[in-house]
């Protein structure tokens, strides 16, 4: 154990004697030259630490100011979709409720009943949200202010399908009013936006521009419910008959709501 502890006592005084010569020798300037040495090559690396941790230091904010950037955006994206969305509900409200106000000045609701009902889809039939369970009825009329729009065609609980008067199956007593007179016929769906106006006598005035009603001798049909507008009179002098082709007032795929007469 003793052998031991003077080992250990001869180690600390040697290196506090090696301590001592250091720092006499660095106060008299004796270390200068050793110490350039030194400094000479540590101070390159110790600057190259430094511009590493620079860099690093950067990347990493720079990351981090970028990822809160993507936060901000998809905040914002967020935001501007709700503000959308929300904007796209209200300006459908505001077209349905311009169309009851519409509606209630076209029709006497003390005449007929009406249903409010939306569009939901479209083909070859239109597609409305209400059906048996909110009293609509197969042949029913469904209008959009003073315009036929077609007739109930099928009805399930909760929803049903109009056949519209642009449908090659529909077939409607019409008349053609101008300042000259009227014009009699048969209004005929055809394949696409147009219908055609048949069965017109040759002495029957009809000119285009004129507009198209509904005769009223359908049982679900109200008379004087405009059909469409004339859009040219096919005249042949050696057929009994002329005819007139007729286009629609309004793009259906456009309204937001539409009505059913259920009385």
């Amino acid at each position: 154990m003793l052998p031991s502890l003077l080992q250990d006592a001869r180690i600390f005084i040697t290196l506090a004697i090696f301590s001592i010569i250091l720092i006499v020798l660095d106060s008299v300037s004796s270390l200068n030259f050793p110490k350039a040495v030194f400094q000479q090559v540590t101070v390159p690396i110790q600057y190259g630490l430094y511009k590493t941790s620079m860099n690093i230091g950067r990347q990493f904010e720079f990351i981090i100011l970028a990822r809160r950037t993507a936060q901000q955006y998809k905040a914002q994206s967020e935001q501007l979709a709700n503000i959308l969305s929300e904007n796209a509900q209200l300006r459908k409200k505001l077209a349905e409720a311009q169309g009851f106000i519409d509606q209630s000045k076209a029709l006497n609701d003390q005449t007929f009943t009406m249903v409010p009902v939306r569009p939901i889809g479209i083909s070859r039939y239109l597609l409305i949200d209400k059906g048996a369970d909110d009293g609509i009825k197969v042949g029913q009329s469904v209008v959009y202010k003073d315009n036929f729009i077609g007739s109930i065609h099928q009805v399930s609980p909760k929803k049903s399908e109009v056949i519209l008067s642009s449908d090659p199956d529909s077939h409607i007593n019409a008349f053609a009013e101008s300042s000259t007179g009227k014009a009699k016929g048969v209004l005929s769906g055809q394949f696409g936006a147009e219908m055609l106006l048949d069965k017109i006598l040759h002495q029957e005035p009809i000119d285009q521009g004129d507009l198209v009603y509904t005769e009223g001798s359908e049982l679900e049909v109200p008379r004087g419910l405009i059909l469409g507008q004339v859009s040219e009179v096919l005249k042949r002098d050696n057929e009994v008959f002329k005819q007139a082709k007729v286009k629609q007032v309004y793009d259906i795929s456009n309204l937001e709501v539409v009505f059913v007469i259920t009385n």
